[in-house]
């Protein structure tokens, strides 16, 4: 019973650190990182201000626990997408649904975007981080797969690659608010016109004619990528709540 009970103990502990950061997400759309105190956070979760002390020791570790939070659902978004798609393991299958689930989550395309009006010098945090190196690292693997594979042209460097890869899903998420209202497009034509886009810069001068086995073998090593991810980002999550 006394392991019952430290079972209890620790799912008790993370629905409080699940409120505590809800709270903080909503504050922190609604107000700003800047502007968002520990003592406003501890009133919307409803918990004392010591509480959120136990799970954090800084305002500062709580945003980023926030932010890891907001990866792993992003990213089981963006795995539970391209699973519903039959062009969803392709290069410009991910970008489209990675974009369009990043549209629809304000913090981290406010991230992504390092947008400082909401997240203060938290909008910087991300991209020096060993944990954004590594993912960097895998999807260049990815890269080199596909290219070994004749999926994807290869008379450019990897380098270029990332450079074009990088441009072209950057631009569709910063460009909405440089454009007329009426020359807007839905989240959903405006990831069309950018998987068309990618798909055009990046298929071979020749297409592969793959054989079923081959695109399969992409489809298998897409998906590991993404569970590499979902599992660093899940075992980051743990230690940012339960520390």
């Amino acid at each position: 019973s006394g392991e019952r009970g430290s079972q209890e103990e620790r799912n008790k502990r993370q629905e409080r650190a699940e409120r505590i950061l809800d709270a903080a997400a909503e504050l922190i759309q609604r107000w700003g990182y800047n502007k968002t105190t520990i003592d406003d956070i501890a009133k919307q979760a409803g918990v004392a201000k010591g509480t959120i002390y136990l799970h954090w020791k800084t305002r500062e570790d709580l945003f980023y626990a926030l932010l890891i939070r907001e990866d792993l659902k992003l990213a089981e978004d963006i795995r539970q997408r391209m699973a519903n798609d039959p062009e969803g393991a392709t290069l410009h299958g991910m970008l489209k649904h990675a974009t369009l689930a990043t549209m629809k989550n304000p913090l981290w395309k406010a991230l992504l975007l390092r947008d400082t009006n909401m997240l203060g010098e938290l909008a910087r945090k991300e991209y020096g981080t060993p944990l954004a190196e590594e993912r960097t690292a895998a999807f260049v693997g990815v890269l080199q797969f596909m290219r070994e594979q004749g999926l994807i042209r290869t008379d450019q460097s990897v380098k270029e690659q990332m450079h074009l890869f990088s441009a072209i899903s950057m631009g569709f998420l910063l460009v909405e608010p440089f454009l007329p209202e009426e020359l807007r497009l839905s989240d959903e034509e405006a990831v069309e016109v950018m998987a068309d886009s990618l798909k055009r810069s990046f298929e071979p001068r020749t297409p592969a004619t793959s054989s079923e086995a081959e695109l399969e073998n992409a489809t298998q090593v897409v998906n590991r990528y993404m569970e590499q991810t979902l599992n660093t980002l899940k075992e980051q999550e743990q230690k940012e709540i339960q520390s």
